[in-house]
């Protein structure tokens, strides 16, 4: 097993090999007190720039939410849906390889596309760290996600004078946070006209039923839009240039670049997907009049309630706040943009990297409290303080970070 350091500007590339070649990636982006997080994927055609821009896209959620964590990604070269065993074994070896970035937890792996909680623990476990009693529990990961980029719809069709009621949407990727979306969409009278998959794109102009597409998709996976044959059955690529109100890319980043953001007709895109949109499309897209989010600022939720369900919240209560903070978060952004006429992703990245540096420079040099705030996470961790005491604790401390944050509570 082999680990090499690449740095060629930006994070810093570290490329994973063993017997048979290389294994994967892991980008380092930052750090705070030695340490980044950030999701590990499988992937067979992950690349080393998607796992830079990955890595940089954790920075800026924990930045903009405040969170003291430096980002990273790792990203494994293996098909995800491989025999078991095979499967198994891909990730130990590449656990196995990455062991001096496991073992000092300067980096520290979180659940992503095509892993599960239990991956991650079979990876640690595989370099020789321990794993504590409330790390790495199964998480509702994909539906929070689900609620940041809902609330990022809303918000914006509010600031466009947009009724999401009998309006129209498609959700590109129908997946954990997809399917969950497109439920959403639809419970807020949202006409959810198309979705995709690896096998392509399910449309019909009048109306998907997602409650059926979401009982096919448990039992059918990708296969889905096959399956049902409620639409027309269209190439995948086709989906981002329908005539719509609203359009979620919830796949793979890079979906809309330069050659066809031209020929995308939404009035408003809220992704789902890291780095959904490349920047030069942006451009194009505000140029002519449609509402980009940043897609760090509506698929944040994952990081967000992730954090508030390993403090032991109640699912219902993270949704309902990551709801709230995602939709303060997003009429700021506005706001700011209007005024200062810089385009939505530079304000929010400014924030991001703003708010990044003074949490950063806070850990470096901890008080008293922060301390003892430290020792009695790691008892908690290890299932030393109880979860009740925690709830209590945690519910003040995410309303304090909301108010006290630029753009308020909401």
């Amino acid at each position: 097993m082999a680990l090499e350091l690449i740095n060629e500007g930006g994070a810093s590339l570290y490329v994973a090999s063993g017997e048979a070649g290389v294994l994967g990636y892991v980008a380092i982006d930052s750090e705070i007190a030695g340490r980044s997080c950030g999701g590990l994927r499988m992937l067979e055609d992950v690349t080393p720039d998607e796992t830079r821009m990955l890595a940089r896209a954790m920075t800026l959620k924990y930045g903009l939410l405040a969170l003291p964590q430096g980002g990273a990604k790792a990203g494994v070269l293996g098909d995800p849906d491989a025999p078991a065993r095979e499967r198994f074994e891909r990730l130990r070896a590449f656990g196995r390889a990455i062991a001096p970035l496991l073992c000092s937890r300067r980096y520290v792996p979180g659940v992503d596309m095509g892993t599960t909680a239990t991956d991650i623990r079979d990876i640690l476990r595989s370099a020789g760290v321990p794993v504590a009693s409330r790390d790495l529990r199964e998480t509702a990961s994909g539906f929070y996600t689900a609620v940041s980029v809902m609330a990022g719809v809303s918000q914006a069709a509010c600031r466009i004078g947009l009724d999401l009621s009998g309006s129209t949407a498609a959700v590109e990727g129908f997946g954990k946070v997809g399917s969950a979306l497109a439920g959403l969409l639809a419970g807020s009278g949202v006409k959810v006209v198309a979705i995709s998959t690896s096998r392509g794109a399910l449309y019909n102009p009048r109306g998907l039923d997602i409650e059926r597409l979401q009982r096919t998709a448990a039992q059918e996976g990708s296969r889905v839009v096959e399956v049902c044959r409620d639409g027309e059955l269209m190439n995948r690529c086709a989906l981002l240039e329908l005539p719509l109100d609203v359009l979620c890319p919830c796949a793979r980043g890079g979906s809309i670049d330069p050659t066809n953001a031209g020929r995308v007709r939404a009035k408003i895109l809220s992704a789902g997907a890291n780095n959904a949109v490349r920047p030069e499309a942006e451009e194009i897209l505000r140029a002519r009049g449609v509402l980009c989010l940043p897609d760090f600022v509506t698929n944040c939720g994952d990081v967000l309630g992730g954090t508030m369900e390993f403090a032991s919240m109640r699912p219902s209560a993270v949704a309902a706040f990551v709801d709230r903070a995602v939709r303060a978060i997003v009429l700021w952004m506005l706001e700011e943009s209007d005024r200062t006429g810089s385009a939505p992703r530079a304000v929010a990245e400014a924030l991001a990297l703003s708010r990044f540096a003074s949490v950063k420079a806070a850990a470096e040099h901890p008080t008293l409290g922060a301390k003892v705030f430290s020792a009695g996470l790691s008892l908690y961790r290890r299932g030393l303080i109880p979860a009740a005491l925690v709830r209590w604790k945690a519910r003040g401390y995410f309303e304090r970070l909301l108010a006290e944050s630029p753009y308020g509570g909401g």
